[in-house]
């Protein structure tokens, strides 16, 4: 009897426990735990239809089974309204009303020089004589001729009354005195062109000449400045432009803190190309001539009144489109956001207008709610307030 090799029993053995295996059926365990699962799912649907066909009061509440948050808690104020200016702060410098350099119309030598530095003068007094001893000469032959030519007219119209004298020497001799009187007055303005006079009243700021000194035509001698009225001059930016008018009275500060009051002469209509800013003139009246041109000043400028409050800085917060406002508590206690105008900024506060008479402003906590949130307003104590503002007013210090 042939022998049977190894692998051949090996391959009988492993089809001997494949068919013992298919006979237990547990091959289809895996169907089976399908059907379960199937089964299960069913059951579950079917819960979930019996719980639909059950009344509401039946149901579970999800809302009671998660508690809702308590709204936060908020420190509220009304303040009170009054009636501000709004406050326009510009710097600039003080400057003369009128400043003119004088100069010599013709070449001379200075012969009169009856003026000195921080004198005042009035128009037309003399500030300085070029010598003009032809020119004065000149003058004077002229003035002696129109009186010939005078004296030869009358005695051509008596003549002419009688009927001695024909009628074209008397036309000859008013012709005479026409032309004496232009020789006067060409003598006259030739004299007049070596004086230098003042050219309204001011005060002489400057001399850079000397008595006796040569001066070529054209050249500089004197400076007038006119500072009654001084004028303090700024620059006003074009978003203010329409809160200030010509005749609004202006607060100036000078550099050393002498404080003076004018009013607003001129506003220009042509803003700077660079700064986009329009130039502002207030006159402040300086009779006795104390403050003078070139000073750094403050310019203060009062625009119309307007109904506002004071609150402090730390109630501006920013609104969702990144708008600055502040947030208050309407009737509904919601979270309500309002745009601000910013009147004036004082040490004490901020004054705003813009916010409505009911409006129940957050100051304190206005950080951690946004529109719409159901908060509980507290009416915030005085102390809160004081504590708030000293903030305020100590961080500007």
């Amino acid at each position: 009897m042939p022998k049977i090799r190894f692998h051949k029993l090996a391959a009988i053995a492993v089809l001997i426990g494949f068919a013992a295996w298919m006979g237990t059926g547990e091959f289809s365990s895996v169907g089976s735990a399908a059907d379960k699962s199937v089964t299960t799912d069913k059951s579950l649907t079917t819960d979930k239809q019996a719980d639909a066909g059950k009344p509401e009061a039946a149901k579970p509440n999800k809302a009671e089974a998660e508690p809702k948050a308590a709204p936060r808690t908020v420190a509220v104020v009304t303040p009170p309204r009054k009636t501000y200016a709004r406050a326009i702060r510009i710097s600039g410098l003080t400057e003369a009303d009128k400043r003119a350099v004088l100069a010599t119309r013709v070449a001379g030598v200075i012969e009169k020089l009856p003026v000195k530095q921080g004198d005042r003068v009035k128009t037309g007094d003399l500030v300085l004589m070029l010598a003009a001893e032809e020119k004065i000469s000149n003058v004077e032959n002229a003035r002696q001729l129109l009186v010939q030519r005078k004296a030869e007219l009358d005695a051509a119209e008596r003549l002419a009354k009688t009927g001695n004298l024909p009628k074209l020497q008397l036309d000859t001799a008013r012709s005479n005195l026409t032309q004496a009187q232009s020789q006067l007055d060409t003598a006259q303005a030739e004299l007049d062109r070596n004086e230098v006079k003042a050219p309204f009243d001011g005060v002489i700021d400057r001399i850079p000449v000397e008595l006796g000194s040569s001066v070529m035509q054209g050249g500089e001698v004197a400076t007038v400045l006119k500072l009654d009225p001084v004028i303090a001059r700024g620059e006003i930016s074009e978003r203010d432009l329409r809160y200030v008018k010509i005749g609004n009275q202006a607060d100036v500060r000078l550099v050393n803190d002498q404080k003076v009051t004018g009013t607003v002469r001129y506003i220009s209509r042509d803003a700077s190309a660079q700064t986009r800013t329009f130039r502002v003139e207030v006159a402040i009246p300086n009779a006795d001539g104390s403050i003078p041109a070139g000073m750094t000043a403050e310019i203060t400028l009062s625009a119309e009144p307007t109904n506002a409050v004071m609150l402090p800085r730390s109630v501006v917060t920013l609104g969702d489109k990144g708008d600055l406002g502040i947030r208050a508590v309407g009737k509904d206690d919601k979270v309500a956001f309002f745009p601000i105008d910013l009147v004036d900024d004082t040490p004490h506060g901020l004054v705003l207008g813009g916010i409505p008479e009911d409006a129940r402003i957050i100051v304190a906590g206005q950080e951690l709610v946004k529109e719409g949130d159901l908060v509980k307003p507290v009416e915030a104590d005085q102390a809160t307030i004081n504590k708030l503002i000293g903030e305020a007013t100590a961080g500007t210090q």
